[in-house]
């Protein structure tokens, strides 16, 4: 096919491809497959591979690709949170500790790498050692996250260690990547800019941070004028030309400019603006042209390559799966095995440094060509032999722990039990009278008699090592004393009975959850009254409330209207942050909202199941 220089044509091209490719795999029920791997296909069927349709020395092309390119490492730095470094702490169970088994596994794979690297040179497949040492020592951050979110084992020991090794080698490969070229170069000059330049990206962020800091620039992010956005690529910008100026790579500069953003901790919303804008139009032009650019043809046809390619594929699964062995004092061997098999995704870190080593001359087109298949397949492979693998983490129930035994607290154990959702304990004081509330005689709640209720005390013997404690003692001055105890030492969600009008005002403000039978009472006899039909949604045990967190990354930003399963379901609020929506079917929903539900127990289950 022949092409035009500067026609706008196979921009445009390029452009409904990516546009085409989210809604096919939406509609295909792919959803195990990653965007950027389908865009990568897609380029394949519309390029040299394919048909050809594409211009390949477009300007148009070329510059947004570039840019795409560019904004995917700054995203890539963006990606790596450094809070994960400073909140892991070694479990008092078993001695088992994140971040140091993290580093150990990271160490662990980048000898691996090397050794198979090494072999690779005498087998005469390669004859880069190290930059194979880093490309099959690479884990897909992009790829890692959103499958450990799927799976609701992110914030487990196990999911923290996993994205902490994925961080460490997103890190350390961009570092050892742009110190290897600059030695590479045989030129002392330019590894004294790389340092220089490393110099100068610590004074910028310095700087940056400071100025950060001022009223300012809050007052300016807050405007219209979207001050923040222009800031951070105005930063990146400025470093990636700041590198080019010094002779380093541009993506060296813009992985740096995404931590230094990183570092500035950003709010979660604007974050997802970044991402928004990357992801929704230059990155994908970039995945889209490196399928066009890739000629199968001469992959299929060179022995080297189909020999080098499922050996690759190999290699980059060992070299995680063995590490991984460390993990084996604490966990089974399956979970060791799924996560060895999950860390072997590579994608970005991979077509990166493949693509730096073309333009360097540093490897050839066909084994630059079987990198990029190397990190399609394995993005095809890995994660669902992973999700096949990996054991479902049981649904654990939430625990409850009441302090105070009467006719209220005894009442509602019951009826939480019967739910079968809660592990519900109850405390209560050696010297209390409990023959009152009917619980001598009750088989079915074991009552926990303690000495005293003494806060320090409790605390002691774990009685706030729970998801909710519910202090409904008669006495609201102990109630008020240890619902402010727990508040300020502990994690758990408080609610304390106060039934003293004048200190419940107080205690509000304090901004603790105050429940009190009094006001219980009159404000059900007043929607009796007023609103009998209100009571009655809350109160009939066929069709229930419930409130259910949206917490799968799938369905951020989708249509309330697109939502499975809510034939017989009704959404009454949605709150999100301190505020609520009232839900209509083109309301977006977001990771993190919690709706407000009404339905079948059944369906309002499935439905949790499906979305948290």
């Amino acid at each position: 096919m022949e092409h035009g220089g500067n026609s706008l044509e196979s921009l445009i091209l390029v452009v409904s491809v990516s546009f085409l490719v989210p809604i096919i795999l939406y509609k295909l029920r792919l959803k195990l497959l990653p965007v950027v791997v389908a865009e990568i296909i897609a380029g394949l069927i519309i390029g040299k591979s394919g048909f050809d349709l594409v211009d390949h020395d477009d300007s148009w092309l070329t510059l947004l690709s570039l840019l795409g390119f560019i904004y995917l490492m700054f995203l890539t730095g963006l990606e790596i949170n450094f809070d994960s470094f400073r909140k892991k702490k070694t479990s008092s169970q078993n001695g088992f500790n994140p971040l140091s088994a993290s580093v150990v596994i990271f160490m662990g794979i980048f000898l691996v790498s090397g050794a198979f690297s090494y072999g690779l040179v005498t087998l005469g497949l390669i004859d880069r050692p190290f930059l194979m040492t880093l490309i099959i020592g690479t884990i897909s951050l992009g790829v890692v996250v959103p499958v450990l979110k799927e799976r609701r084992i992110l914030n487990t020991e196990l999911g923290q260690t996993l994205l902490l090794i994925s961080v460490i080698a997103d890190f350390v490969t961009m570092i050892l990547l742009a110190v290897y070229v600059s030695i590479l170069s045989e030129n002392v000059t330019r590894l004294l800019f790389l340092v220089l330049f490393f110099v100068l990206v610590a004074v910028i962020f310095w700087l940056i941070k400071r100025f950060a800091s001022r009223k300012a620039f809050e007052t300016l992010s807050q405007g219209t004028a979207q001050f923040a956005t222009r800031a951070v690529f105005a930063l990146m910008l400025s470093i990636v030309l700041l590198s080019e100026s010094l002779g380093v790579e541009n993506i060296l500069g813009a992985f740096l400019a995404g931590v230094m953003v990183s570092l500035l901790r950003p709010k979660e919303q604007f974050v997802h603006q970044l991402e928004s804008f990357g992801y929704g139009f230059l990155i994908p032009i970039f995945f889209v042209m490196v399928g066009v650019n890739l000629e199968l043809g001469p992959l299929l046809t060179d022995p080297r390559i189909l020999i080098l390619i499922p050996l690759l594929l190999l290699l980059i699964f060992l070299s995680k799966l063995i590490p991984m062995l460390y993990l084996k004092r604490w966990y089974p061997w399956r979970q060791v095995l799924s996560s060895g098999v999950l860390l072997a995704t590579t994608l970005s870190l991979v077509i990166a440094a493949s693509t730096l080593a073309l333009e360097m001359n540093m490897i050839d087109e066909s084994l630059h060509g079987a990198l990029i298949l190397v990190a399609i397949v394995s993005c095809l492979i890995f994660p669902v032999v992973y999700n096949k693998m990996s054991p479902r983490e049981a649904v654990r129930k939430k625990v409850i722990h009441i302090v105070g035994v009467n006719h209220v607290s005894m009442s509602v154990v019951h009826d939480l039990i019967e739910e079968g959702e809660y592990d519900v304990r109850l405390f209560t004081s050696s010297t209390s009278n409990t023959e009152e509330a009917g619980a001598e005689e009750d088989t079915e709640v074991k009552i926990h008699k303690l000495p005293n209720l003494d806060e320090h005390g409790l605390d002691k013997l774990g009685v706030f090592d729970a998801d909710m404690v519910v202090l409904v003692s008669t006495n609201d001055e102990l109630n008020l004393r240890i619902a402010r105890y727990v508040s300020g030492n502990k994690a758990a969600r408080v609610i304390v009975r106060i039934e003293n009008p004048e200190l419940q005002q107080a205690v509000q403000k304090e901004g603790l959850e105050v429940f009190s039978t009094l006001f219980a009472s009159r404000t059900v006899l007043r929607t009796l009254i007023e609103s009998p039909g209100a009571l009655r949604l809350i109160s009939e045990r066929d069709d229930t409330i419930h409130e259910i967190s949206v917490n799968n990354p799938n369905y951020h930003e989708q249509l309330l209207s697109d939502f499975p399963l809510l034939r017989d379901i009704l959404i009454l609020r949605i709150y999100r942050g301190d505020s609520f929506i009232i839900p209509h079917g083109n309301t977006e929903i977001h990771q993190g909202d919690k709706l407000l539900i009404s339905g079948d127990t059944e369906q309002a289950e499935a439905f949790r199941a499906l979305v948290e």
